[in-house]
């Protein structure tokens, strides 16, 4: 029973170990960015030794795609909570995207896994980083609002990867201080013109 107790203190501590290190790194990294920041001062700011770093990451790439993968989950956790199986397909993209806006608010997420996301780990990192966590609730929608009808049916991933960008685009202008109404009404307008609706003649109105 002690052996099993003494396990589960040191996983504790190992996990407590790694959390610090990934707090620390985030408050750096908003604050001064990726480039700027030092592994010393990581260590410093978490409270650890340096050769704890290096026994959870490889190198500051590593924590930083740690830090990064972390922000992704946690925007993925706001869209999720934000639109239950409850809402019909169409009010849970909206509501998503609402969410999505609303969590890339917060201080510094934009810079992490907008700007300096993809430079330091490359694009197909970033994207494999986002179809685990964002893009995979903005998939899962997509594909529920096309199999309800609700929306006229396209190549889900290219879909996906569209409308993200388009999001991503309206997070990166509300952080520069544009209107998150204004792109709110615009990417619910997008939504919305996904909708299927009659098929129009090609044959002109008849004149009077």
């Amino acid at each position: 029973m002690q052996q099993e107790s003494g396990r589960r203190s040191n996983r504790d501590r190992t996990e407590a170990t790694r959390a610090d290190l990934i707090r620390a790194a985030r408050k750096l990294f908003t604050e001064k960015s990726y480039a700027e920041t030092g592994t010393p001062e990581i260590v410093a700011e978490a409270g650890v030794t340096r050769g704890a770093l290096y026994h959870h990451f490889a190198d500051k790439q590593a924590l930083f795609a740690a830090v990064v993968e972390q922000e992704a989950a946690a925007v993925a956790a706001e869209i999720d909570h934000a639109s239950p199986p409850s809402l019909s397909a169409r009010d849970a993209l909206t509501a998503g995207s609402d969410a999505y806006l609303k969590a890339m608010r917060a201080p510094g997420r934009t810079r992490l896994l907008l700007l300096d996301g993809p430079a330091v780990l490359g694009r197909a990192a970033m994207d494999e980083i986002d179809n685990r966590h964002g893009n995979r609730s903005l998939r899962e929608g997509l594909v529920a609002a096309m199999r309800a009808q609700a929306m006229t049916r396209l190549p889900a991933e290219a879909l996906t990867a569209l409308l993200a960008a388009a999001f991503d685009r309206a997070a990166l202008a509300i952080e520069a201080g544009a209107s998150s109404e204004e792109y709110r009404v615009v990417l619910t307008a997008l939504i919305d013109g996904l909708s299927p609706s009659p098929r129009r003649s090609m044959r002109p109105a008849p004149s009077h």
